[in-house]
């Protein structure tokens, strides 16, 4: 059987890590070993903080709907308790757009909210 000699695979997975790992300080950059035990932390970090990301979302709709939904004399689990009892189906990230740039629109789905738990 002929021999395999792999130099030049070798040398094109290291250029990869490498390059992948640009812009790494220090010898997170230069050197291939902690090159590439970086780029396994920083693809393990990509890979939870893309499950993050929308909980952040989450999280500023909310406080946006609040923020609003107190300007109209409501809380904001009131506010979503009403519209489920009215039937309203509009969801965080559309109600926090119609909050931030659509001040009587919301006005109303918190009226709406106020007559459906009969405040």
């Amino acid at each position: 059987m002929a021999r395999v000699k792999r130099a030049v695979q070798s040398r094109k997975h290291r250029k990869a890590v490498l390059s992948a790992a640009s812009g790494y300080r220090g010898a997170r950059s230069r050197h291939y070993r902690v090159a590439h035990e970086q780029l396994l932390h920083s693809l393990t970090y990509a890979y939870r903080d893309r499950k993050d990301r929308k909980g952040q979302f989450r999280r500023l709709w909310i406080a946006r709907i609040n923020a609003a939904a107190r300007a109209n004399g409501i809380s904001y689990s009131r506010l979503i308790e009403g519209l489920t009892k009215a039937g309203v189906e509009v969801d965080r990230k559309i109600l926090a757009e119609i909050a931030v740039s659509d001040a009587p629109a919301f006005a109303a789905l918190a009226s709406t909210a106020k007559a459906a738990l009969g405040e």
